[in-house]
């Protein structure tokens, strides 16, 4: 085999050439794949096969149908890395791990006939849901923010809480949207290459310069106003939001996009680069659209794993990798499994995460002491605990009651977002963690995605998805996260719920808690982190996983980084 895929968060993609039987696998989605011998296949000039999506990556998919012979090996009985469907509560079919699609790039939709092979999307219109908790309220119910594409729709929702605020926001959008198209094209081209540009030959120098040329573009669109989008992406987003608005319910829903899976408060300078993500997020053409996979996340992965076997690649889990292969000169040679064997490989892939892939797969006798202190350094910090929950019917918040008939509302197919009155609560949240401790008061994205998938759960009943935070990997005190821990901070989610919507604890059937340590094992996410490491200001762009080795290289000649942890971070 000539080269070798590590593809997605637990496993490798790997396979002898010619006979197609895999010979192991790794603790990530690895995967790997062999040009003929007779070919010399030369990948320092180009991304290997880099492209943006999921959890699961659709390298060995393209890579086959470029003819090169491709196996993908899964540690877990399931492939998909952290999107998977699993059925922890029998009847019940979560998206265990990642739980909604967006930045899917749309070359991959169509590239990979994904359609064609099984992949159906639900789009969710309206997409976010704010329900308030107003003490002496009298009769009347609390109020809520329902936001959605309808854009008179939204205005007069925000107009309940700011008459001026809605006059803002259709300018906002249009703002922010300016931004996300000027950065977009960035995701699909690598860094700017400074290791070229600053150690490399006069002809490697010439050809970096060419990497400057999305950059230059997106400068171009932002024209005069980049200043203030140069503020958007460094201040933090408390500062971005108060210039436009005055309400904090708005405020505080919008924030909690731009602190979605990051340990970082709405008070954290930076903090708006997490948020033009999801402004940037798409799907079939609609820009920020966030959406449901049909039978949940899973059958996004089976759906490019399908692409993948239908032009020959070989798929197979419950296999590990133990290490990268170097050969006396210096150069990867293949893997070695778990069990012992051997793959020989060319040019490596890894899919995993930086930390797994040069601190524990590859041996530290070929890395530079210095970018193995940097890899070691990476900022993992993660805030998220995931909540998979069983129900035996819809939560009904005392903002937007059920219907009498039990039918769906708008609202069920959203985002709901909870604790989210103001910015301060998201902050305090925050500091709690900061002190070792679970937020007292956690911010709460519920997701209900069997409202427009009813496949995922019996007649009657629903999955919902609790992504909650803020919980620090290590608690205060000497105190770890055991079954009474998790359970507590459960049973606290779980109260807040009640508060918003009276009757939830009693429709539950079952549950299944992932703090940052089960994200970690199970998924081999870093520290819990979903983005491998921290989105943050010194992480990204040619900072992405390190300094000098961002595009997609690394020192070790034929390994190559392809995951969360590189370039562009999805």
């Amino acid at each position: 085999m000539d080269v070798c895929q590590i593809n997605g968060h637990n496993g490798l993609v790997a396979g002898k050439q010619g006979d197609g039987i895999p010979r192991g696998g790794n603790n990530l989605s690895l995967g790997a794949a062999c040009w003929p011998c007779s070919e010399d296949p030369e990948m320092a000039d180009r991304p290997p096969g880099i492209q943006g999506g999921p959890c699961v990556r659709p390298q060995a998919a393209y890579l086959q149908r470029l003819g090169v012979n491709t196996a993908v090996f899964e540690r877990r009985h399931v492939i998909g890395g952290a999107a998977v469907t699993e059925e922890i509560i029998p009847g019940f079919k979560f998206s265990r791990a990642s739980y909604l699609l967006s930045l899917l790039r749309p070359q991959i939709y169509t590239d990979l006939e994904l359609k064609k092979h099984g992949l159906r999307l639900h789009l969710r219109n309206p997409h976010s849901f704010t329900p308030m908790l107003e003490e002496g309220a009298g009769s009347k119910a609390p109020r809520s923010l329902l936001l959605g594409t309808d854009m008179a729709e939204n205005q007069k929702q925000i107009a309940q809480f700011s008459r001026k605020d809605a006059q803002a926001f259709p300018k906002y959008e249009a703002f922010m949207n300016r931004l996300a198209l000027a950065i977009d094209p960035l995701l699909d081209a690598a860094p700017v290459d400074m290791e070229a540009l600053l150690r490399g030959s006069l002809l490697q120098r010439l050809r970096s310069l060419s990497t400057l040329k999305p950059l230059l573009q997106a400068g171009r669109i932002l024209g005069a106003q980049l200043p203030q989008y140069y503020q958007v992406l460094t201040a933090p987003i408390t500062k971005v939001l108060d210039q436009w608005f005055e309400s904090e319910p708005l405020k505080a829903t919008l924030a909690t996009d731009a602190v979605i899976g990051a340990m970082a408060s709405p008070h954290t300078p930076g903090s708006g680069y997490v948020l033009l993500h999801h402004v940037m997020g798409g799907l079939e053409g609609m820009q920020g659209a966030w959406g449901y996979v049909q039978g949940g996340m899973g059958a996004l992965s089976d759906a490019i794993a399908s692409s993948a076997t239908a032009h020959g690649a070989s798929i197979f889990t419950e296999k590990t990798v133990a290490k990268v292969q170097v050969s006396s000169g210096g150069r990867v040679q293949g893997v070695v499994l778990q069990d012992g064997s051997e793959v020989r490989s060319r040019v490596v892939l890894s899919n995993a995460s930086p930390q797994i892939t040069f601190l524990k797969l590859t041996p530290q006798e070929w890395l530079p002491e210095e970018f193995v202190e940097r890899i070691s350094q990476l900022d993992t910090q993660s805030p998220v605990t995931k909540i998979n929950v069983a129900v035996d019917r819809l939560p009904d918040f005392l903002a937007a009651p059920n219907a009498p008939s039990g039918q769906l509302l708008p609202h069920h197919q959203c985002s709901i977002h909870l604790n989210c009155e103001n910015t301060l609560l998201l902050h305090q949240a925050f500091e709690d963690a900061m002190g070792g401790l679970p937020s007292r008061r956690p911010v709460i994205e519920l997701c209900i995605p069997s409202s427009l998938d009813p496949t995922l759960a019996p007649p009657g009943c629903h999955v919902v998805s609790l992504f909650t935070q803020y919980t620090p990997y290590t608690l205060a005190g000497g105190k770890v996260w055991d079954e009474q821990e998790r359970n507590a901070y459960a049973d606290r989610v779980f109260d807040c719920l009640e508060a918003y919507a009276p009757g939830f604890k009693s429709s539950v059937v079952g549950r299944d808690i992932l703090t940052p340590p089960d994200l970690e094992r199970i998924f081999g996410l870093p520290g819990g982190n979903i983005f491998h490491c921290a989105m943050v200001l010194d992480q990204l762009y040619f900072a992405r996983p390190v300094p000098l080795h961002s595009s997609y290289r690394c020192p070790l000649r034929g390994l190559y980084l392809c995951g969360s942890g590189a370039h562009p971070g999805e």
